[in-house]
């Protein structure tokens, strides 16, 4: 009977506060909007920066005395190695071969002969292609081919890691100060509703009521609000997306759209999140000032 009373009430709550709401959902709305857009191009951007460290290579140009045999062993050691997705062995006239579709001329035809040296081009998981894992990885491969001359571009790997530093920092510092505003107007919200009606709640403590069955109504409250909200926002942020970015910019279309797909739940579920969290502060500082009186 009292979870019963509890639910209704706080659904009822809603309705007696008509204007309030409107006003909480409609602000939380625009919030949850603005939040939702700026997940999406963060993931997404985040999805580009795995691509790009997908792509970066360490290329390790073997010493001229090491025989065929050794330099695939070689290979097959650094491809072992944890953080490396893939190495590839590339021989003397691989190499030659790569040089003619590069620059269209053939080098033993030129120079008379293959100068050319063998080397492994080394491909790493997205994680590992960082500037400390590239360089903790660079002592095992030498162990594993003594000698042997390594390159890569650290500065596109400290490029790539900047930019992604700088962007974290920048979308979770906005997501941060759109939680907070979105958890502040919830709240401020439900302490009014819980204002409007503090002969009620006196007269529940007087007769003995629990901090939990006082305080639940004002709790759901909140969180209809913020999964009203939450929902509004993903049906708004589907129709930004798969329809007119669809329509108008398909290219940066497909580009958002994975993350987009992750984002509509999310989104509907992140209202429901804050929405129980702002109205759970306001609850608990109201009746720990009204414990003290």
């Amino acid at each position: 009977m009292s979870l019963l009373f509890v639910v209704k009430e706080g659904f009822s709550s809603i309705g007696r506060a008509k204007l309030p709401a409107a006003i909480t959902v409609t602000v939380s709305f625009f919030a949850l909007v603005l939040l939702g857009l700026f997940s999406t191009v963060s993931l997404s951007f985040f999805d580009v920066i795995q691509e790009l460290r997908s792509r970066v290579e360490l290329e390790v140009f073997l010493g001229e005395s090491m025989s065929d045999s050794l330099a695939t062993r070689s290979a097959e050691q650094i491809r072992m190695l944890k953080g490396v997705r893939e190495a590839s062995y590339v021989s003397k006239a691989e190499a030659a071969k790569s040089f003619n579709r590069d620059f269209g001329e053939d080098i033993v035809r030129i120079l008379g002969s293959n100068p050319l040296p063998r080397s492994v081009r080394v491909k790493f998981q997205p994680e590992y292609a960082t500037p400390d894992s590239v360089e903790q990885l660079v002592p095992a491969i030498r162990n594993v081919a003594p000698g042997a001359d390594i390159r890569y571009n650290q500065a596109f790997i400290g490029q790539i890691e900047q930019n992604a530093r700088l962007f974290t920092l920048l979308t979770g510092g906005i997501g941060v100060l759109i939680s907070v505003a979105t958890v502040v107007l919830i709240g401020y919200t439900i302490r009014l509703a819980m204002y409007s009606r503090q002969e009620k709640i006196r007269t529940m403590r007087l007769v003995g009521a629990t901090g939990w069955f006082i305080g639940a109504p004002y709790i759901i409250e909140g969180a209809l609000q913020g999964l009203i909200a939450g929902i509004l926002a993903a049906g708004a942020v589907y129709l930004l997306f798969d329809q007119l970015l669809f329509s108008y910019e398909p290219g940066i279309y497909k580009v958002l759209q994975p993350s987009a797909l992750l984002i509509y739940p999310s989104t509907a579920l992140l209202g429901l999140v804050l929405g129980v969290f702002g109205s759970a502060l306001s609850v608990g500082k109201y009746l720990r000032i009204v414990s003290k009186r």
